[in-house]
């Protein structure tokens, strides 16, 4: 910047004048990056995959300090990240807020009260569709804005779901729910019905995986209520008491390849988890999900699930079950990049959902031979009947 019209002992003043204050401010880049330092330590910490863990702190300035500001959905890192600071004897403000919101006025649990409910990236149907929610399944709500609300699912992962997809439940109410008995249903899709008849009117669709509550039996029919309390009738040939269900659980391979063929031809969907549509990952999240285990939502997350079987293409050692990893491997310049997950069904072939649900070979023999995921192979886990935290087995886990 020039000053032509002043003198130039004028100009060296004030040249003066701002490094003298830019040394005695207390808000120079140092100080700012060593406060943002502590943050970003304490994220990488406690939070360092933001699709499982909220952790949006922020620092600023004021004349007594720093001021902290953003929302966190895990106290003991906001815990870590003042005993940090303090011990640094840095001074600060602590306006983070800890959800869940007190402006929920209680209602911090939730169930998903459509066949399937869309789980968004933010508060818009036109943000991106992170993953699916499914009749049943249990929510934690953290906060609202407008109309819709941040939950997380029993995999942890967190998205925006619109107040259509939910029933808000106190803790009472969500307890009461959770005593209730539960019929799931089993088909890949069906419909729900006003009385015992097929022929009556539909109540709502549903889909493999949708959990109710079961009112009583009719003949054919179990008689059942929705989260937000509708009631209707299912075909018992088409579902089952969750109990009885959960009892018959094999945890075989045998199983899951008998549950992903059902689900061939269906279409592919980014970010969907359900019978309607899939993913990669979702489709075997599905699978999974309908023989009695939760497991991770995406690709980059199940990888690190189980035991690994194979990372050099022997897959005489796998068995059906088994999850395949395709994506980008690792360099001296990048990091390894998974990008698409399959199920092993035996005799050299996979299932996966790439376009839609269908069946792949890695026999490279085979007209069908699958040359491009053969390319992109990483390596196999083996995620059946493994205890790791990430894996919850609905026979021990008292989920829904």
């Amino acid at each position: 910047m020039k000053f032509p019209y002043l003198p130039k002992f004028g100009v060296l003043f004030i040249v003066l004048t701002v490094l003298f204050f830019s040394a005695c401010n207390p808000e120079n880049s140092s100080d700012v990056n060593k406060v943002d330092g502590v943050i970003a330590a304490v994220k990488e910490n406690y939070a360092p995959d933001k699709r499982v863990a909220l952790f949006d702190i922020q620092s600023g300035k004021n004349s007594s300090g720093y001021i902290l500001k953003g929302k966190t959905n895990l106290p003991e890192a906001l815990d870590a990240l003042k005993k940090e600071l303090d011990s640094q004897n840095i001074k600060y403000t602590d306006s983070i807020e800890v959800l869940p919101s007190e402006k929920l006025e209680g209602k911090i649990y939730g169930v998903i009260n459509n066949s399937v409910a869309n789980l968004r990236s933010n508060p818009a149907h036109s943000a991106e569709l992170v993953t699916q929610g499914i009749l049943g399944m249990p929510l934690n709500v953290y906060q609202k804005e407008r109309s819709w609300y941040h939950i997380q699912t029993p995999d942890n992962y967190l998205g925006w779901v619109d107040a259509g997809g939910i029933e808000l439940m106190t803790k009472e109410e969500f307890d009461t729910w959770k005593a209730t008995d539960k019929v799931i249903y089993t088909d890949t899709y069906g419909k729900s019905y006003t009385e015992a008849d097929a022929s009556s009117d539909a109540v709502s669709d549903v889909v493999a995986g949708n959990i109710f509550s079961l009112v009583g039996e009719d003949g054919d029919f179990y008689k059942i209520k929705y989260p937000d309390g509708r009631e209707a009738y299912l075909l018992k040939g088409e579902a089952n008491s969750f109990d009885e269900w959960k009892s018959k659980l094999a945890f075989t391979k045998e199983s899951l390849v008998e549950t992903s063929k059902t689900m061939l031809g269906v279409p592919y969907l980014w970010g969907g988890t359900s019978t309607k549509g899939v993913d990669c990952s979702g489709f075997t999240k599905t699978v999974y999900l309908m023989n009695g285990m939760i497991i991770p939502r995406d690709a980059s997350q199940q990888i690190h699930e189980g035991v690994l079987i194979d990372d050099s293409k022997e897959f005489d050692k796998l068995i059906a079950g088994d999850l395949l990893f395709f994506g980008r491997k690792a360099t001296d310049s990048t990091s390894e990049r998974v990008i698409h997950v399959g199920m092993w069904i035996g005799d050299n072939q996979f299932i996966h959902s790439a376009g839609n649900v269908h069946i792949s070979t890695m026999d490279q023999d085979s007209d069908e031979f699958d040359e491009y995921n053969y390319n992109r192979y990483l390596r196999t886990k083996r995620i059946l009947n493994e205890t790791r935290e990430g894996l919850l087995y609905l026979t021990k886990e008292d989920v829904f």
